[in-house]
Formats: C-alpha cells, sequence, structure tokens
C-alpha cells in the first residue's frame, strides 16, 4: 500500500498506539489500514458418489487438480460463494450442504472454507479459470496432481465421513507452503 484510501497522502508503516503490529498508517489523517486474511470458499460436490474436480488454468498451481473454490466477494454469503464458484470453474449448478472444512492457511493470510454440495445432474463444463472439469471416483482421485493441501484435507475428510456415514466439521491449520515441487501429469 503506496497511498491513504481516505485522504490520498503517502502512508507509512509503523506500530500505532496502542497496538502490537506494523501497519499502514496515514501521517495526514491518522487512519489506520489493517489487512486482514481473506476468505476462500469452496465445495466438494458430490455425483451418485463421484467428485467432481477442476484442473487449474491459473496460478497458483496450473495444471493441478482442486474443489471449485475461490476468494469470497463482498455481499455474498460463505454458502453462495462456494455454489458461484462452482458455476464459474465447472459450469456446475450445486446444492451446498453442511460446513466440511475450515482450514487456516497462515502463510498466505487466508482462511479456506469448505462446504459438502451435491450435483444435481452431471452437468459440467470447464469455466475459464479451468483446464478441465471431471467426475472422479474416490479410487481414481489424482492424490499426486492436487492442487493445494487444504483441498486434500477436505477431500480426504469428506471421503473419511462418507464411509462412517457422518457430516462432521473438520479444522486444521498450514503454517508454510507444502506444495508438492513437480509438475502435474
Amino acid at each position: 500500500m503506496k497511498y491513504c484510501s481516505n485522504c490520498g497522502e503517502s502512508v507509512e508503516v509503523r506500530v500505532p498506539a496502542n497496538d502490537h503490529l506494523p501497519r499502514y498508517v496515514c501521517p495526514a489523517c491518522d487512519t489506520i489500514h489493517y489487512e486482514n486474511p481473506k476468505l476462500v470458499v469452496g465445495c466438494v460436490p458430490d455425483f451418485e458418489g463421484r467428485i467432481l474436480l477442476c484442473n487449474r488454468a491459473i496460478e497458483p498451481r496450473r495444471g493441478f487438480w482442486t474443489v471449485p473454490a475461490g476468494f469470497m466477494e463482498n455481499g455474498e454469503t460463505l454458502a453462495a460463494a462456494a455454489a458461484r464458484e462452482s458455476l464459474e470453474e465447472a459450469l456446475a449448478t450445486v446444492t451446498i450442504g453442511s460446513l466440511l472444512a475450515i482450514v487456516n492457511v497462515v502463510h498466505a493470510h487466508q482462511v479456506h472454507v469448505m462446504y459438502r454440495a451435491t450435483l444435481s445432474t452431471p452437468s459440467f463444463g470447464a469455466g475459464y479459470e479451468s483446464l478441465a472439469v471431471a467426475l472422479y471416483r474416490i479410487e481414481d482421485i489424482p492424490w499426486s496432481e492436487i492442487a493445494f493441501p487444504s483441498v486434500e484435507f477436505a477431500l480426504r475428510r469428506y471421503i473419511e465421513d462418507q464411509s462412517l456415514g457422518v457430516e462432521r466439521l473438520h479444522c486444521t491449520d498450514f503454517d508454510r507452503p507444502s506444495w508438492r515441487r513437480q509438475t502435474p501429469g
């Protein structure tokens, strides 16, 4: 950040009075500009026991597989964001179910929120952020090509819950990147 969104003056980084972290502060109007974690919201769409996955057409992790997910927009609920991402990335209309996972991705300043979802018909396609979209049987999921640890966590918990016939909420933290450093394929 270079300029204050309140008055347009240059900002400086300092610890404001009664605070403990460095912040962008405007020396002209004293506005403190807080930077907070971003919400990434998605879902695990299921159609008759198969899971819908998207092959990423964008960085990071282009060419790797993920569930439909992305940044939440202002004016959306979490569930609406998950449904929108399914439509944008997989051209799929889903019914959002229960909350599946909350993953604190500390190093990226993000919180990933994943829902269970149902795809009512096998109608889907590749949106502009996807190279391909496919329904996978659980035994065919390309685990070595999953894009992010948070997605792998959500998928594994989804499968575990399905096998037990339960719907639990799972939470975990990732403090540093643990992406596999190979190319997809």
